[in-house]
């Protein structure tokens, strides 16, 4: 489809712009204008004009300007087309004719909603009826009231697998399978996705069912996720979406807040108890298309996490994912909860005040950054804490914006020294001494030696990619561990990923995992070098994963000492002092020593655990 710059201002001539402003804003006449309390900050005295004769609004306060195209996409959430559509259609305009690739591709999405809307309503009968007991049992133990209920359109996805099918059967099953409400699998029967689940319809910016959540009610069931959403379709891609968007932006222009929780759950008790300006990514973690939309509604929204490891992992992976894109005047705020509890907890042991107050309470994106990566690791030794710098300078790195960049790296900085190098009484001290040997920059044997082992580490993370595939079980032990190590690898990542999303731990479903991601289990060719001892078959359970542990250990401890050697070594060649030579030199040594305790325990741990394995054979 092609708009012309004719057909639009066509389209902004046929709309009168107070007309749509005045559905979501209270205004005044003023003359020839309309004023108002701007919805876009939060005001005493209006500072916000909207001119019907030259066909914008305009904020004096906050800068906020734009036509009526522009209102539909900043009040309302809608994308370009979206708000088109909807106000050419107020209109009585036709819009232009599309190609005929593009017109079957919105007729396939038309239709698709159609399929969706049926689903809807007929998961909303189903709760009502007598075989939506359970469901509805479940709903008043989250102390959801009957307005709650109607309002977020809770039904229920009966047992059965081929129940929605039967209600839907004026539906063609190809539909059923691309809406994502079927599950195609080769020479079987399609069948339903959804069974005995507690239904919630997840929307698009303008209230259109477009996805489903179901929240599985038999908790016998151990062998299927707690939670369970559509797959991405040709109406619903989860990194593009944020779950009561079109409920939540409307209400954010009033209280100029936004505030983003772990989930749809905590996002309706949010809205029960009155607080409206709540949204929820899917599934996974915010996406940069997420806090782009984040961005568009409020500068500064409100991330708040559940108060356990997850949510303090999930906290950080927000403010990775953020950096790259922070610009003037846009940051995250981080609220954390207090330990073990959720909103919906907190709302019912202390109330809606209370949780308003956990969410005045924010930590800034900065203060997060410095706190994650202080608390990571033990901070005892100077390698230690130039480990603690190197980190916090590779999170500067990626900031985009030069100005944001250098002002992260200052205040950073100065933590850093203030942490690291505490006041003390000043002593006079000269580098060096009468007849002091000029030390030399390093030692070439060393070098050598270091270089001849550079490949370990990839080794290193492969064998233990390939023991926590081999005891799935043991990756819930060491997710925290890993989740704050600086590893390249991000299958790890994915890993934890899957931890946190409650995935079962089994060897098969993990290796599905890593493969949907565009990522390969580990062959053995990766470590071959490294003999651990829970890559050995046989192995007694116990010894192989005590192995696994101590490897992992060894995983997480490298990327600390070589920073800190690379820190210790760009001292060094900045001042050629005598005790930055000698720090360098002792970090050289352990890194050599390092690796030399890595290739013996590789080896000499695997010689032991086969013989160890191979005795009962013999006996």
């Amino acid at each position: 489809m092609s708009l012309s710059p004719q057909w639009l201002d066509e389209l902004r001539a046929r709309v009168t712009l107070s007309g749509v402003i005045s559905r979501t804003t209270r205004l005044t006449k003023a003359g020839h204008e309309f004023k108002a309390c701007c919805p876009f900050h939060n005001e005493k005295s209006p500072s916000f004009t909207v001119n019907d004769s030259k066909g914008f609004y305009h904020c004096f306060g906050c800068g906020a300007h734009g036509d009526v195209i522009r209102w539909m996409t900043d009040q309302r959430g809608l994308s370009f087309m979206d708000a088109v559509k909807e106000l050419a259609s107020e209109a009585g305009m036709e819009l232009p004719a599309m190609d005929p690739r593009a017109a079957k591709e919105a007729e396939k999405r038309d239709s698709l909603h159609d399929v969706m809307a049926a689903a809807q309503a007929w998961f909303v009968e189903r709760l009502a009826s007598p075989e939506g007991e359970k469901a509805r049992a479940y709903l008043a133990t989250r102390g959801f009231n009957e307005r709650t209920v109607e309002r977020f359109g809770f039904g229920y996805a009966p047992e059965g697998r081929q129940a929605l099918k039967a209600a839907l059967a004026r539906f063609p099953e190809e539909m059923l399978i691309e809406a994502g409400l079927r599950i195609a699998v080769d020479e079987k029967e399609p069948y339903d996705r959804f069974r005995g689940r507690l239904m919630l319809p997840i929307e698009d910016a303008r209230g259109r069912v477009i996805a489903f959540g179901g929240r599985i009610l038999d908790a016998a069931k151990t062998d299927a996720p707690k939670y369970l959403n559509s797959p991405d379709t040709p109406l619903f891609d989860k990194g593009r979406t944020l779950y009561n968007l079109h409920r939540a932006g409307p209400a954010s222009r009033k209280t100029g807040r936004l505030v983003v929780v772990e989930g749809y759950m905590d996002t309706i008790a949010l809205a029960a108890a009155g607080i409206e300006d709540a949204v929820a990514p899917l599934g996974t973690a915010l996406t940069e298309r997420q806090l782009e939309m984040l961005w568009r509604l409020v500068e500064n929204p409100v991330l708040c996490f559940d108060g356990d490891a997850a949510g303090r992992r999930a906290a950080m992976r927000a403010v990775t994912r953020a950096l790259p894109l922070l610009r003037p005047a846009h940051s995250l705020k981080i609220v954390r909860l207090p330990a073990g509890m959720d909103p919906d907890d907190l709302i019912k042991r202390d109330g809606a005040k209370a949780m308003e107050a956990a969410l005045e309470a924010h930590t800034s994106l900065l203060d997060v950054l410095w706190e994650h990566e202080r608390g990571a690791q033990p901070l005892a030794t100077p390698e230690d804490k130039a480990g603690l710098k190197a980190r916090l300078m590779a999170h500067v790195e990626t900031i985009a914006d030069r100005d944001i960049q250098a002002l992260y790296r200052r205040e950073l900085s100065e933590r850093f020294s203030a942490f690291a190098f505490p006041r003390r009484e000043q002593r006079e001290w000269r580098p060096g001494g009468k007849g002091a040997p000029v030390p030399q920059r390093s030692d070439p044997k060393m070098l050598a030696r270091m270089r001849k082992h550079s490949g370990s580490r990839d080794a290193l993370s492969a064998a233990v990619l390939a023991g926590l595939l081999r005891y799935p079980g043991e990756l819930a032990r060491h997710a925290d561990t890993l989740a704050h190590a600086d590893l390249p690898d991000p299958r790890f990542l994915v890993l934890v990923d899957a931890v946190d999303a409650g995935e079962a731990l089994e060897t098969g479903h993990l290796s599905t995992i890593l493969a949907a991601r565009g990522l390969a289990a580990p062959a053995s060719e990766e470590y071959a070098a490294l003999r651990f001892g829970f890559l050995v078959d046989g192995v007694e359970a116990d010894l192989a994963r005590a192995d696994l542990a101590q490897a992992v250990g060894l995983l997480v401890e490298r990327p600390a000492l070589e920073a800190a050697l690379a820190e210790a070594t760009r001292r060094f060649e900045n001042d050629l002092s005598e005790g930055a030579y000698a720090e360098q030199q002792r970090l050289l040594k352990r890194k050599l020593e390092f690796d030399a305790r890595l290739r013996q325990m590789a080896s000499a741990r695997a010689g032991a655990l086969e013989e160890a394995a191979a005795k009962p054979m013999a006996e």
